[in-house]
Formats: C-alpha cells, structure tokens, sequence
C-alpha cells in the first residue's frame, strides 16, 4: 500500500530532442498538479512556466543529438520538486540579465521557484526547482 502512495506522489515522463516536447513537458506536469489535487493552487503557472523553461534548456543546450531528457516530478504533501535530467556537459547559471541578451530561463526559474539547482547524473546533470505549498 505505501508504494502505491509513494507511486503516485512521483511521476516520470520521457522526451526526445524535439521543441515540440516543451508544450508536452507542460502538459504532463499540468495533468500531475490536477491529479494530486492541485489544478487551482495558487502557484501552479509558475511550476508550468519553470517546466517549460528547464525542458527548453534541455531541448537546446542540455541533448546531445539522438538523445533526450527526462521530466519527474514529486510531490509529499509540502512541496512539489521539478526535475530535468539531460545527458548534456556543463553546468548551467543564470544569465546577466543586463548583459546577455538571451539565456533567462534560469533567471525566471531563480525568482519564481523556491529553491533551484543542479545536481550530478552519469552522464550529465538534473537540473530541479523546489516549489512549497
């Protein structure tokens, strides 16, 4: 029984190197919020909005060619956790906002998320967001 809860507290979901995975990346995690009752909770556009920038950032930087990346997601009743893992080298940093002139993803994931950051993988990282009820 506690594995069954624990499954349905955490969904995974995988994506080929494709823009086209973005609106599917955020679909998947706007029909997770909806299924652990939270489709009207207050933060939820800006769990979808960092979805979307962390699985853009896989598509174009974190993918080798052939390859994809993986969208999971937990939630333990206090928090919800986005997770994209990528086989990708490189360790990703928000950019300068007053001078790069692309590359903001991260910032909007720095400011709209509760805590952020990068984690080791063989190959390649995960990148998570840390959203609290």
């Amino acid at each position: 029984m506690n594995e069954q809860i624990e499954l349905l507290r955490q969904r995974a979901q995988f994506y080929a190197r494709a823009r086209r995975s973005v609106p599917a990346a955020r679909t998947f995690a706007a029909w997770s919020l909806s299924c652990w009752g939270l489709a009207g909770w207050e933060r939820g556009a800006d769990l979808l909005l960092c979805v979307s920038e962390l699985a853009t950032n896989a598509v174009v930087h974190g993918v080798p060619p052939g390859r994809g990346f993986l969208l999971r997601l937990s939630y333990d009743g206090a928090l919800v956790r986005v997770e994209v893992h990528d086989s990708g080298t490189g360790v990703p940093a928000v950019a300068d906002a007053a001078t790069d002139e692309g590359g903001r993803g991260l910032l909007l994931v720095s400011v709209l998320a509760d805590k952020w950051g990068v984690g080791e993988r063989a190959p390649g990282k995960a990148v998570w967001c840390e959203f609290a009820l």
